[in-house]
């Protein structure tokens, strides 16, 4: 079964750990000190915030799917759509080590598909570019660059 992903970029993570506690009604089921992640059943959500970026707000869309099995059938659903994917095996993101495949929407918005695979003790560390400007996420360089942010021509997820 899938569930659905949001990362969301935020200045403040107590204040809004505080805040996405209450609308959950439970604590995160991840807490670090730049990171929180809800796993909620109902609705089914992983749900993440983090203060690494200077652009706040929805940093980035995804699906979780629980096997590499279905994480194959929805890369082959995009493939025969025809739809641009980058991918990215063993990738260590957001405390979590996954396969994962990276899509950018109509709007510019990065969507990822991932099977998470192990928790690790490290944010992310593929993207070297966003490690050395201590970026939100673990958007690839290229799908960053694709969702630019044309005020500076920075990417988004890199500042």
């Amino acid at each position: 079964m899938n569930r659905f992903h949001v990362h969301v970029a935020v200045e403040d993570l107590q204040q809004n750990v505080r805040f996405y506690s209450t609308v959950f009604g439970q604590p995160p089921s991840v807490l670090k000190v730049d990171y929180a992640k809800w796993m909620l059943e109902d609705p089914r959500i992983n749900f993440a915030i983090s203060k690494r970026s200077g652009n706040l707000g929805v940093n980035h869309l995804g699906l979780q799917v629980d096997s590499d099995a279905e994480l194959k059938i929805m890369r082959e659903r995009v493939a025969q759509a025809g739809v641009e994917a980058r991918e990215e095996m063993g990738a260590n993101c957001c405390y979590a080590k996954s396969d994962k495949y990276w899509l950018t929407d109509p709007q510019g918005l990065a969507w990822e598909t991932y099977h998470s695979l192990d928790s690790i003790p490290v944010y992310g560390e593929n993207n070297h570019k966003a490690q050395e400007s201590a970026a939100a996420c673990c958007i690839p360089a290229s799908e960053a660059e694709k969702s630019a942010d044309t005020g500076c021509g920075t990417p988004k997820c890199c500042v």
